[in-house]
């Protein structure tokens, strides 16, 4: 990609600091690309910079605190030496909490809602009193960008195929910050990731709020099989992968099962977000589902996706969640044995209908069942884990840890999502960031695992 005045000796440098999920990172990914093109630089450390971007997570209450307290602690260290640096907050707390913000954060200089980011450059260019030579977004006055904007470093990246979310689950205020769904048009995405895989990318995410249903607001040809085959057929050259996170279980149709399955560039790696599995607990959720359906569904995606690994999350303690309707998840979870699974005690969120429900489930209780799941599921996930000792895998080489007596390469097998769900580790052997080597599994704890690198002529 080309970037004007990137190297520029007098170019202004900012600081991007990244809070929350991915879909932030993939937000901070844009941000940063168009300033860039418009003649900035990036910062390393607050003291270098010229000014701070901190891209926040509201999700939970609690992240959004945590956001807050990291912007004021940036604002306080942007304030050491000989001058002040203007701190920028973007994302999910503006989103949120945009009109109280100004009064409640003077130390913050602009806030930049989730769907403003594309006017980052007039933001910046605005705190710092000067004018960019490039325009800052598609659709301005000078026309729109003429290439994808990413700046991913690194052998995976995240591509946001949908933003916002109707489901308006009852715990859950994401469509009230990101806004109602919508799809991003498929020519888009494959720019963005032929782009990116010319860059040296092995391996693509794609994420939403809920990918299940992407292109439903596009037209009747447009599914997320569609976009699997589609997409295939562009990284089949590089010989990268294609994974799929937060797919629900409405959003598992027969032409998808068989896209996952027929189509080799799409891993066989499903992350489905279901919550619960008590029916009434469900249904109080503006969920749909029960743990028959959920477990039909499980057993026909291992009878057709043979090999399937499988990532879920759960709730504990959701409002009037009795002690039976626990152990219902308790069971499912353990009979289910899933590869993969994130556990959240219940958090009422303000603005939701959740945090208004009779029968709030006690903070004590909360935790007990949320540490409950978890040692259930740390047990099925270490066990699953292991249980690929012994087999000879290809690995992504994502980085080197230089924190031991020796350095070792740092990857992630096609069934562990980066990020999330531990790595592999490799003690010798010499490979760079994005090849794709095949190792021999060797040991495993918890979830991560430590192998070798097999030479191709012992391959064949």
């Amino acid at each position: 990609m080309t970037m004007s005045n990137v190297n520029e000796a007098d170019a202004p440098l900012i600081l991007f600091v990244t809070l929350g999920c991915a879909k932030n990172e993939v937000d901070t990914d844009r941000m940063r690309s168009l300033l860039l093109r418009a003649g900035y630089g990036e910062a390393y450390d607050v003291a270098d910079a010229d000014a701070v971007i901190v891209n926040t997570c509201s999700f939970l209450a609690s992240a959004a605190s945590e956001s807050i307290e990291r912007t004021l602690e940036l604002a306080e260290a942007a304030r050491e030496g000989v001058r002040e640096r203007p701190i920028v907050m973007c994302g999910c707390v503006p989103s949120r909490y945009g009109d109280d913000l100004p009064a409640e954060l003077p130390e913050v200089a602009a806030f930049v809602r989730a769907d403003a980011e594309d006017g980052i450059v007039g933001v910046i260019d605005g705190v710092l009193g000067r004018e960019s030579l490039v325009p800052a977004a598609e659709g301005s006055a000078a026309g729109p960008l003429d290439e994808p904007l990413r700046t991913v470093e690194g052998a995976s990246a995240y591509i946001k195929i949908s933003d916002g979310c109707d489901r308006f689950c009852s715990f859950c205020a994401i469509p009230y910050i990101r806004g109602r769904y919508a799809s991003r048009p498929y020519s888009e995405i494959v720019a963005e990731v032929k782009a990116l895989a010319e860059q040296g990318v092995r391996e693509f995410v794609l994420i939403g709020q809920d990918t299940g249903i992407w292109g439903k607001d596009l037209g009747e040809d447009d599914t997320l099989a569609s976009l699997l085959v589609r997409l295939a057929e562009v990284v089949r050259p590089y010989g990268a992968w294609l994974r799929v996170l937060y797919l629900q279980p409405e959003g598992m149709t027969d032409e998808l099962i068989a896209a996952i399955r027929d189509t080799p560039e799409v891993l066989p790696y499903i992350d489905m977000p279901i919550q619960h599995c008590n029916a009434r607990v469900l249904k109080s959720m503006n969920r749909s589902g029960s743990a028959e359906e959920y477990s039909e569904l499980f057993a026909r995606l291992r009878r057709e996706i043979p090999g399937m690994v499988l990532r879920t999350t759960g709730i504990a303690g959701f409002p009037g969640e009795t002690d039976d309707e626990f152990e219902e998840l308790v069971e499912f979870i353990s009979k289910e044995e899933f590869d993969y699974t994130s556990v959240f005690a219940y958090s009422p969120e303000e603005g939701t209908r959740g945090a208004e429900m009779d029968g709030q489930v006690d903070e004590e209780t909360k935790l007990e069942r949320t540490q409950r799941l978890i040692d259930i599921a740390e047990e099925l996930g270490f066990s699953a884990t292991a249980s690929h000792v012994g087999e000879v895998v290809d690995v992504i080489i994502d980085g080197v840890d230089t924190d031991g007596d020796e350095p070792e390469l740092i990857g992630h097998a096609w069934f562990q999502a980066p990020d999330c769900d531990g790595a592999v580790h490799i003690p010798e052997g010499e490979a760079s960031v994005g090849d794709v080597v095949r190792v021999l599994l060797t040991e495993a704890f918890c979830y991560e695992l430590e192998g070798e690198i097999v030479p191709s002529d012992e391959e064949a």
